[in-house]
């Protein structure tokens, strides 16, 4: 059955629906698992007009990936860990990557699901994404726990170690309240972030005095 007659849309506005009608769907069935006539029908439109957007499924995946790369405040996130680090800023610089983190999981867990599907189907667009936009932010962070330990103020022990401490504790947290909903969360997320800068920093520093 056809779908319902869509109001008209201005080309950009289309484009978006698109785009979030498919990260609905791919975060619950993943790529393989979603065929576009099942985005068209959700988008209550042709699938016609998905192609009209988008050349192949492949290249509405990779507008999904670029849009998300792209969403408001994701530019300024960058730019301030960027200032952080110019400015040996060690708890400016983990409670900004902490606060990212946890928010992103936050308000958008269908994407985070779709993360999930294209790594266990080891999609190869998602794989690119990872590799072209985390990569890079890692490999700055490797750079300056690597300057920050040869000035005394990080003690220490493997740089990408304590990268993965940076990221996976953030991390495992947002997974379980917000994609898992495993278990009763009483602490606010400003709360868990306090602990967890406290926590991360004390296990870093070389004394209580930061330098």
């Amino acid at each position: 059955m056809a779908p319902a007659p869509h109001p008209r849309m201005a080309a950009e506005d289309r484009r978006r629906q698109l785009i979030e009608t498919a990260i609905d769907l791919f975060s619950q069935k993943g790529f393989a698992g979603t065929t576009t006539r099942e985005i068209a029908a959700a988008a209550g439109v042709n699938e016609a007009i998905i192609f009209r957007h988008f050349a192949t499924k492949q290249d509405l995946y990779k507008a999904i990936l670029d849009y998300k790369c792209n969403a408001a405040g994701s530019t300024e996130w960058l730019e301030d860990i960027n200032q952080r680090m110019e400015a040996n800023d060690d708890a400016g610089l983990i409670r900004s990557l902490i606060t990212h983190m946890i928010a992103f999981h936050r308000e958008d867990p269908r994407f985070q699901r779709l993360m999930l599907h294209a790594a266990l189907e080891g999609h190869e667009i998602a794989i690119l994404h990872h590799n072209q936009v985390k990569l890079p932010i890692g490999a700055k962070l490797i750079e300056y726990i690597t300057r920050r330990q040869a000035a005394g103020a990080i003690r220490p022990c493997n740089p990408t170690a304590v990268l993965f401490s940076l990221a996976g504790i953030p991390q495992f947290y947002a997974l379980q309240k917000y994609i898992y909903q495993s278990a009763d969360f009483s602490l606010t997320d400003e709360e868990v972030v306090d602990s967890f800068v406290q926590i991360l920093l004390d296990g870093l520093r070389t004394s209580t005095k930061a330098k």
